[in-house]
């Protein structure tokens, strides 16, 4: 067991190591290939009830859980091999530097005046409808996903990866794949849906909370305040109709020193959303400096998750010797 301790903490640093490096591949990408077999499996399955939608849930995060429990169980054998998984595993999962690098061009893109290429852009960072937003909106919403998708691609799959291994990261992402394609709030989805967005809410409810921890601790990398972020938390997250969601955007906004939430055009609804912080609307500058936080909540969220990982296993491995 000893001898094993330092294979989940190494896989995990080597899979955030070989996403800095590679981000996502172009082609080929796992969580796309799952992405195609659950729209596949809804194609066959879908049914406007609850019910329909619990078994495509169950079904598929299951499925995705019992493969990273039978890869685990493989590779354990070898603590190369263990390490070796997890990495791969933690690679596929993550996302934070495509996020990173797509939030930076996305901001330079505005700076630039290219509306065109913004907009073209901006479905790789959420689900808002890019016809129906001017600048001003497509930096906001450029921003808000920064927040929320460093916690949904990068704080949690770690959190996850550390405390179950290559289950919680393959179950983790299957979940919150399931939650973006079929979670939302649509007269297609609300009941079909409902079984995969309230899994995420589970999923995401722990990690949320650290990863706006993190957004204010890190505050001072952009030049904002660990106390301002920490007041437009406990101020505004709780006006936000996403329980997750809302701590993590008031953080950064706070953080930032800009107001986000407003009027949000998806392509199925158009929400009212409720103001988070008490700064100005935040431009292609403040969308550069989310890009930049979201890069520095990242190395911190895969230091937290290596030292997670470590001493529970280590601590555990001391203890069978006797």
């Amino acid at each position: 067991m000893r001898s094993r301790a330092w294979a989940r903490p190494a896989g995990l640093l080597l899979g955030v190591a070989a996403d800095a490096v590679l981000g996502d591949p172009s082609r080929g990408h796992p969580v796309a290939g799952f992405g195609r077999v659950a729209a596949a499996l809804e194609r066959r399955w879908y049914a406007d009830r609850r019910g329909a939608g619990l078994l495509h849930t169950a079904v598929l995060v299951g499925g995705a859980v019992g493969l990273g429990a039978v890869a685990g169980r493989v590779a354990r054998q070898n603590p190369m091999a263990e390490a070796g998984v997890t990495a791969a595993a933690t690679w596929a999962v993550l996302g934070g530097t495509s996020l990173a690098r797509h939030g930076a061009a996305l901001a330079g893109e505005l700076a630039d005046g290219d509306l065109a290429a913004a907009r073209h852009r901006l479905p790789s960072l959420c689900g808002r409808d890019p016809a129906a937003v001017d600048a001003a909106g497509i930096a906001r919403a450029g921003t808000e996903s920064m927040a929320e998708n460093t916690s949904d691609a990068v704080v949690a799959p770690l959190l996850w990866g550390a405390v179950a291994g290559v289950p919680g990261l393959l179950g983790y992402r299957a979940v919150n794949t399931l939650d973006a394609m079929v979670g939302h709030r649509s007269a297609q989805y609300a009941r079909f849906g409902w079984a995969a967005a309230r899994l995420d809410d589970l999923a995401n409810l722990l990690p949320a909370r650290a990863a706006a921890l993190l957004f204010a601790a890190l505050a001072p990398a952009v030049g904002g305040s660990p106390r301002a972020a920490l007041a437009a938390w406990r101020r505004d997250a709780g006006a936000h109709p996403s329980p997750n969601a809302g701590p993590v955007e008031a953080a950064a906004a706070g953080a930032l020193g800009v107001r986000l939430g407003g009027r949000t055009v998806y392509k199925h609804a158009v929400e009212e959303r409720p103001a988070l912080g008490t700064g100005p609307a935040p431009g292609p500058d403040d969308l550069r400096q989310a890009a930049r936080l979201s890069r520095q909540v990242g190395r911190a969220a895969a230091v937290v998750a290596v030292l997670v990982a470590a001493f529970p296993r280590a601590n555990g491995s001391v203890a069978q010797t006797y």
